[in-house]
């Protein structure tokens, strides 16, 4: 017995140890990148996003699974800024946004509010830029809330559920939510600096990732708990959600573009692009070298896609 208990004791003070390192972690996170942006009330969420505050044409841009708006700070938006007002978003429980633990947090929810955030925002019919399952959510508004979407330019998108989970997010895949917090405040924050180097080489492969990543980019708020059951859930729940709006893909009309790279190690060009393309036949899909997080390592090319889909939605808004 006496064993057991020592057991016991040893167990409860490795957990202590892990949950005081994780909130001690998330702690220095925060202190070392603040939310840069402003806030919005949306039904109990607390939405964080960066307005350029431009005259142009307005760009909202959405990123995806894991991400936060620096994803698009780190070079894209610098790239628009001039002409346009871009928009960048933290998604619902993403970055420095926050949902209440019993909030939907679906596609369909997830798209819901950022519509009422863009109404809110008073923007009419926005080009809307998506990046990987933000490229799905963008999809999700358009068919949701047409008001809320004038064109769509998606980067390397998720389209269509894919067959396998990539190695680098299986770990995300906990469809308990309880057990989904006990390894955010245990596990998680450790094994992913433990793991850091590896999994940046998996997103971003084949090109190198850029050393200033974890700062810039914003990738050290990922060690948060509550990033770790954001992204299981955001995770978890696309599976389940997305092929009821891939039914739907064919009703698209509004102007449309994609940007996709051969070597993308999460998402394939041909499942999601290719199949796009075939279902949406006036999809401007553009293919090219390089991997899955376009928006850094290929903001020339990615603003290049924004515009020309930009240039079609002002050539579509004078025809009608």
């Amino acid at each position: 017995m006496s064993i057991l208990i020592a057991l016991v004791v040893i167990l409860a003070v490795v957990i202590l140890g892990l949950v005081v390192f994780t909130a001690r972690t998330a702690r220095k996170v925060e202190a070392a990148l603040p939310p840069r942006g402003k806030f919005m009330q949306i039904d109990g969420e607390r939405i964080h996003y960066v307005d350029s505050g431009g005259t142009g044409p307005a760009i909202v841009m959405i990123h995806g699974l894991a991400g936060n708006l620096m994803h698009f700070t780190y070079a894209l938006a610098n790239e628009l800024t001039g002409d346009c007002r871009v928009i960048m978003v933290d998604r619902p429980g993403c970055g420095y946004s926050e949902r209440p633990d019993d909030a939907p947090a679906d596609l369909t929810a997830q798209a819901a509010t950022l519509a009422k955030f863009m109404r809110a925002l008073g923007l009419k019919q926005p080009l809307v830029v998506g990046h990987s399952l933000g490229g799905a959510l963008s999809l999700a508004i358009a068919l949701d809330h047409p008001d809320c979407a004038g064109a769509l330019a998606l980067i390397a998108p998720l389209t269509h559920a894919p067959e396998t989970v990539p190695d680098v997010f299986k770990g995300l895949i906990i469809r308990s939510p309880t057990l989904r917090k006990v390894i955010a405040w245990t596990l998680a924050t450790p094994l992913g600096i433990l793991r850091g180097a590896a999994a940046l080489k998996e997103v971003f492969g084949p090109e190198p990732a850029p050393s200033d990543f974890p700062v810039r980019a914003g990738g050290l708020l990922g060690l948060r708990p509550k990033a770790f059951c954001s992204a299981s859930s955001d995770a978890v729940l696309a599976e389940y959600v997305l092929p009821k709006y891939v039914a739907r893909y064919a009703s698209l009309t509004l102007p449309m573009g994609m940007l996709f790279a051969w070597g993308d190690r999460l998402l394939d060009y041909r499942a999601q692009g290719e199949a796009m393309k075939a279902t949406c036949p006036a999809l401007d899909l553009e293919l090219m070298e390089g991997g899955h997080m376009l928006p850094m390592t290929a903001p020339d090319r990615c603003a290049a896609l924004i515009r020309r889909v930009a240039a079609r939605q002002r050539e579509v808004a004078r025809v009608a």
